[in-house]
């Protein structure tokens, strides 16, 4: 089973995301914040992260760079999900090393079909 954190403020998105992705099979934990998601990467090795820049805490983009100095997380994949979308935040974020960048609104179907073509690789 393919384990998912999802990294979120907004109930109602963790919601949607986390049903979404049990539905498909996949083990699935919350954070609500990049400082609950780095408590989580201490036991669980996922094998996506979904994350949102802005979060109370530690961002999206903090928890990314901190994400990419650990070794045991060298294979896994991260998503951004967010709603800042212009040029300069999605350049940021894959240069921080994401392997996806999608913001929001957004369609569940599309983000289960990119999550699942990440995780086959």
């Amino acid at each position: 089973m393919k384990k998912i954190v999802i990294v979120d403020d907004e109930p109602n998105i963790v919601m949607t995301l986390e049903y979404t992705f049990k539905k498909h099979d996949f083990e699935v934990y919350i954070a609500r914040d990049g400082s609950e998601a780095l408590q989580i990467l201490k036991d669980v090795i996922p094998d996506v992260i979904i994350l949102d820049v802005m979060m109370p805490k530690v961002d999206g983009y903090q928890t990314l760079k901190i994400i990419k100095e650990n070794n045991k997380l060298n294979n896994t994949k991260v998503v951004f999900l967010t709603a800042k979308n212009k040029a300069s935040d999605i350049e940021k974020g894959l240069k921080l090393g994401a392997d996806k960048y999608l913001t929001k609104p957004f369609s569940v179907k599309k983000i289960v079909s990119e999550i699942k073509e990440l995780v086959a690789t």
